[in-house]
């Protein structure tokens, strides 16, 4: 899998989960909470990666997430 098509299936997750729970007022805002949730797990896989392919390869997930 692509770094491009994980940050792509991590944000599709999250906002699967999140659209649902936001009122109408919210909901623009689904897509932008699920970026931040997304690039928080990232964060979080690069501070315990031990392997320096493993944290070269969340990094470019970070930044494909940032794209989006």
């Amino acid at each position: 899998m692509t770094s491009k098509e994980k940050a792509e299936e991590l944000v599709s997750k999250y906002y699967n989960r999140i659209e649902h729970t936001l009122s109408e007022e919210y909901e623009p805002h689904a897509l932008w909470l699920s970026k931040q949730c997304a690039l928080i797990a990232v964060n979080e896989l690069i501070n315990d990666a031990k392997d320096s392919d493993d944290i070269n390869f969340w990094k470019e997930v970070k930044q494909e997430i940032e794209k989006l």
